[in-house]
């Protein structure tokens, strides 16, 4: 009686093995997939396209407020100097 019981045992581990290893069990279970990055179609689709335009702009945009506050300096020496003289 024991050796029926341990050989069912036997197939009823492979059985389980079987459904928890083998074809399909991937869909079946859900198993993590490697996460692909959408197709690209167009540079709208880009993500880093678009950062580094974003990025691009905040540079430029920074530079005119620098020049900007460069010649509002400029002018304010320029009144102190004619006001002095």
């Amino acid at each position: 009686m024991g050796r029926v019981l341990l050989i069912l045992l036997v197939i009823l581990a492979a059985y389980l093995m079987w459904r928890a290893f083998g074809p399909g069990s991937n869909q079946r279970y859900g198993s993590v997939q490697q996460e692909q990055r959408p197709a690209i179609k167009g540079p709208d689709d880009d993500e880093e396209f678009l950062w580094n335009i974003e990025k691009n702009r905040f540079k430029e945009r920074r530079a005119k407020e620098e020049a900007e506050r460069k010649r509002r300096e400029e002018e304010e020496r320029r009144k102190r100097r004619e006001g002095e003289a």
